[in-house]
Formats: C-alpha cells, structure tokens, sequence
C-alpha cells in the first residue's frame, strides 16, 4: 500500500491531513498504517464512504488494523474519522483535478467509458444493498399527503429535480421545481408552509442556495426531505429526513446514475401507495396515449392520410 504524500490542490490542509503529517513527525505510524492511510487519502474519491470493514476488505487486511490505525490519529470513533475523510475529500476535489487524476492511468478513452459504467453500476448496487425503503416509504407518504412539492435542485442536479417534479406530477401531485434566477426560488419558499414538503438535491459540500433553501423551508414549519450523498452533508444535518446514495465517479467529480434511479424509486413509492388515487389521474391521459398529436405516429398518418387525398384529388380531377 504505496502512496504519495498527500496534498491540497486549492492550498488548505484538511484536519485528516494535518493529524497523518503530525502522526508521522512523532513516529507514531508504522509502515503498514502509514501505507494504509496514504492509500485511502491518495483514493479518497473510492474511499471515502466505506465502512472499517469495507476499508479492510479493500486492501486486504483485518479490519482491526484500520481501526487502530484510525485511534493512532486520535479519532475516538470510526465515524469520526469518515467524517474527517469525506471533508478531506469534498474540500480538495474539483472537476479539473479529478479529470487529471484520471489521464495519469495510462487508460485509452475506451477505457475511462468502461470504467465510468462499471462505477456507474457498482454506484447502483451500493444503492440496492444499502436503501433504507422504510425511509423512503415514509417520505413519499409525507410527499403525497402535501398541498405543494416543492424541489430544489441547482446545476448538475437541476435535471434530477426537474425530473423528480414531472414523475410527480404524472401521479397526480402538485409538485414544482423552480427555474430561473435566486430571487424566484426565493418567492416559491415564501408561500411554503407546514401542508407543503421541500425537496433538497445537493451532494458533497452542497450548494448554499439548495442549503439555505432547506433552512428557511424548516423555520417556516415544512417538512424538508434532502436528497444526499452522506450523513453528514449540510443537506443531510439541516433537513428533517433523508435518502443516500453515492455518486462518485472515477474521470468526474460525479455521477448520477444511482441519484437517478433513488428519485425514480421515490415517484414509485409515491404512485403506489395510494394506487387508486394514481390510476384514477394516469386514466384521464390514458386516450392521449392513443390520440395525442404529439406522438410522431400521428404525424406519419397525418402526411400518409393527406398524400392519399392529394392523390384522390388528382385522380377525379384526370376524370
């Protein structure tokens, strides 16, 4: 477990840092927890959500080592040393950093694709094994007993929100996922009050609009659900619940192939709780499907139908 020493791209040195480099200075890291330690920061963007047990099995030793490795540092708990590796990791990854990382593997670009859909694939299954339903069964009963949902989600995320706003909408929810400039979010969260339910999709160090979005919805008595990547994310400490799922990606700073699959699960959950309620709205655009112009169908039968009577036209026309 060889590693480089490791460092901050944006010149500030994580608190996990500072303790590695202290630990070392005083001789209290033998190699096998200093290899140890300098594999899990160097790959901070694999390890960072793992368990001790997941680390162990990782590099291939007892999960005891990590452990002890870990109280060397002086962190009492496991957990607090998750939570110092996710801000090591969080406060030194960007896009451009994480693309270099990447282009030092000697990988073709054939490569990276395979290795992204592997990840995006083993981000899935982190997700299937590790999905609290119970959470989430709770949620969407929150969100289909609410007057209004409202779902924040900036950037990347704004097409995980807008597609969470149409799913519920298709079942019948009176759901919005507001566009546009600050101040627009600003006047939807004014009318917000206890009956409504706000949605939060932020991951990493998240950002402040989705954050303090959040916050304000709290302080005026709605239920807030966040949408996250680790307990111990802003949107997971300020919101009343919350789901997980990682997004970390190898060539990226994220991917959303599992965000997207959680939010797929809750519209599910939500259409079947209260399945005839469901039924009853998808019913009312059932003809549509059958009728509705916007199908491309309808445009090839439109031109079909119209060439056979231009072509009916012509032929009394040569009688």
């Amino acid at each position: 477990m060889k590693g480089s020493k490791p460092t901050n791209t944006n010149g500030r040195v994580s608190d996990l840092q500072s303790r590695v480099t202290k630990a070392e200075a005083e001789g209290q890291l033998n190699n096998t927890r200093r290899g140890l330690l300098h594999a899990i920061l160097d790959n901070a963007e694999e390890t960072y959500f793992l368990s001790s047990r997941e680390l162990a099995k990782l590099y291939d030793i007892d999960a005891a080592t990590v452990v002890r490795t870990v109280q060397a540092l002086g962190y009492e708990r496991f957990a607090d040393f998750a939570s110092a590796l996710r801000q090591h990791f969080v406060t030194r990854i960007t896009p451009y950093r994480a693309m270099k990382i990447a282009t030092q593997e000697g990988r073709t670009p054939a490569d990276h694709v395979i290795r992204s859909l592997d990840k995006d694939l083993e981000n899935m299954n982190h997700l299937r094994e590790r999905l609290d339903v119970d959470q989430l069964l709770r949620a969407a009963r929150h969100i289909r007993r609410a007057r209004r949902v409202l779902v924040v989600g900036l950037d990347f995320v704004a097409s995980l929100a807008v597609y969470l706003d149409y799913g519920l909408t298709v079942v019948g929810i009176h759901s919005e996922a507001p566009v546009g400039t600050s101040g627009n979010l600003l006047h939807k969260l004014r009318i917000l009050n206890a009956k409504d339910v706000l949605v939060a999709i932020s991951f990493g160090r998240c950002l402040r609009e989705t954050v303090n979005a959040a916050i304000q919805a709290k302080a005026q008595g709605v239920l807030t659900l966040g949408i996250t990547d680790s307990e111990l994310s802003p949107v997971a400490r300020f919101c009343d619940m919350h789901l997980l799922t990682t997004v970390a990606n190898p060539s990226l700073t994220a991917s959303y192939a599992a965000a997207m699959s959680l939010v797929n699960a809750l519209i599910v959950a939500c259409a079947h709780i209260t399945p005839k309620r469901s039924l009853d709205v998808l019913r009312q655009g059932e003809q549509s499907y059958f009728e509705d112009d916007r199908w491309y169908e309808n445009d090839a039968r439109r031109v079909a139908n119209s060439r056979q009577a231009g072509n009916a036209r012509a032929s009394i026309r040569r009688k």
